[in-house]
């Protein structure tokens, strides 16, 4: 077994035994019900059984799979309710200890407050919030699709473009996909949008190719009139798989580079395209995956050869890190950059105007929205499917609409 896992494993086994104990003893002191602590366990035990069956019994060719991703769901829904037990009565455990120290160096006896059982309660009612919010994500939020619709002003834009709309999609994730009636929702959803052009920034599949192929009937019936185009994405390259042959791999490859034109998109391989309107033109650049820590196929030089710098230009880039390191800086002058990725963790709290928060801000400086640098702009999509864990709590799957304007 791989060290990686065993450190996994390891973290994940004393996660579950230190909030699998303090959630027994909540349960215990807080309800009159003597078997419903067993009953708690036994079925939390039951999942993590699952898990960790699944996990090992894996084909290591076979990638992620749906049967993994609903083991992983009911992991998080043992576990996380749980630790929110675990972190509030170990902190008052902690406090009990500090005050028995005091107490016993001090003069002065500190009483010892019996609050176990009001601190008990009140972790098993707030360990109800992540517990009901993953349910929720499951059933419903990986489905809930939201329109995002920005203004976004460039002096340079030429005039012909004025009012022009991008439709932005990113991270299909097909091989997630078990509801063929949602999908086709979130397809007519964005058609709905009557964009100018639809864009695609990576991720078609998780692994395999295969994987599109109940799907492609749904998604070539997207429509724009000045067309749609698309780039990779991480996952299109099959480097979370283990392969029989390098051609293997390479086969499966190019297969995925195919669903492209079969869904009616334009595929971007370090390359461009110029969308004309009124005599006048805009550049459309698309690189191949650029990622910190990840496979860097783009090039940036090659996909821009031919346009010029004075041209307005829209990048599509699959990964913001990207954007970060390599384009907001650059004199060349990328009006526009669209990329996905991150999925904002598919975990979040997000309420307009008043709190934006994911554990992806601690891994990527533009992790989800809109961005802006010395009047260069990214646009992070949260991305149209999910993936590894069948759903999204708070950070839901998105389709951006973006309108040009003239200053």
């Amino acid at each position: 077994m791989p060290r990686r896992i065993i450190i996994i494993f390891s973290i994940i086994g004393v996660l579950i035994l230190v909030s699998e104990y303090y959630t027994f003893q909540a349960l215990k002191i807080a309800t009159k019900f003597k078997f419903l602590k067993w009953a708690v366990l036994f079925v939390s035990v039951l999942m993590y059984a699952n898990f960790f069956y699944t996990v090992l019994s894996m084909d290591r060719g076979g990638g992620q799979t749906i049967q993994f991703q609903w083991a992983f769901a009911w992991l998080l829904i043992a576990l996380v309710p749980k630790l929110v037990v675990f972190v509030l009565l170990f902190g008052e455990d902690v406090v009990r200890g500090v005050q028995k120290g005091v107490s016993f160096f001090s003069a002065n006896n500190i009483p010892l407050r019996g609050r176990r059982k009001f601190l008990s309660q009140l972790a098993l009612v707030l360990s109800s919030i992540p517990f009901s919010g993953l349910l929720y994500g499951i059933i419903k939020g990986r489905y809930n699709y939201k329109v995002i619709k920005y203004n976004v002003t460039f002096a340079d834009l030429p005039e012909a473009f004025d009012g022009f709309t991008i439709t932005h999609i990113s991270d299909i994730h097909s091989g997630s996909f078990t509801n063929k009636n949602k999908i086709q929702y979130g397809v007519d959803l964005i058609n709905q949008q009557k964009s100018d052009v639809i864009l695609f920034t990576g991720d078609v599949v998780n692994n395999f190719a295969k994987e599109m192929d109940s799907w492609i009937t749904v998604f070539k019936q997207l429509e724009a009139p000045m067309g749609k185009f698309s780039v990779l994405g991480n996952h299109d390259y099959g480097d979370y798989s283990e392969w029989k042959s390098p051609e293997e791999k390479a086969a499966n490859f190019q297969e995925i580079k195919n669903i492209h034109p079969k869904i009616g998109f334009d595929l971007l391989l370090n390359e461009h395209r110029y969308l004309e309107k009124d005599g006048q033109k805009i550049a459309l650049i698309g690189v191949e995956n650029w990622g910190k820590g990840f496979n860097k196929a783009g090039n940036l030089q090659k996909a821009s050869q031919g346009v010029a710098k004075a041209d307005f230009k829209i990048l599509m880039t699959h990964d913001p890190s990207h954007w970060e390191y390599k384009v907001k800086k650059d004199d060349f002058n990328y009006h526009l950059s669209l990329c996905g990725h991150t999925h904002g963790l598919q975990f979040g709290i997000e309420i307009p105007g008043y709190i934006k928060w994911s554990p992806a801000q601690y891994i990527y400086k533009q992790w989800a929205g809109l961005y802006e640098h010395l009047g260069r702009y990214v646009n992070v999509n949260r991305g149209f499917g999910y993936h590894a864990f069948p759903g999204r709590v708070g950070i839901w799957p998105e389709i951006t609409v973006i309108k040009l304007k003239k200053a």
